[in-house]
């Protein structure tokens, strides 16, 4: 997922809070420094794998499925592997 699909009110939000919680004499440059830790955020999300929410879903349902199979095979075998060794 790159970051322009992440919503841009989060970088502009979260360089706020960081320009905030600086030292007052840096809050005097707070406009340039909210704009380069902006960038600095969506430069370092930008490297990040990450997936959408429903990419995320989707692959944890497959999962899921990929489970409950697997669990009922294991079951199976387990009845045939009993059955056999009567």
């Amino acid at each position: 997922m790159c970051p322009t699909m992440l919503d841009p009110k989060l970088f502009d939000d979260l360089s706020r809070r960081l320009a905030d919680g600086l030292p007052r004499g840096v809050q005097n440059l707070q406009d340039d420094v909210q704009r380069n830790l902006r960038a600095g955020l969506e430069s370092a999300l930008g490297r990040l794998n990450l997936v959408t929410r429903e990419e995320f879903e989707i692959q944890r349902a497959v999962l899921q499925r990929t489970r409950e199979k697997l669990q009922a095979l294991e079951q199976r075998l387990a009845a045939l592997e009993a059955a056999d060794g009567r």
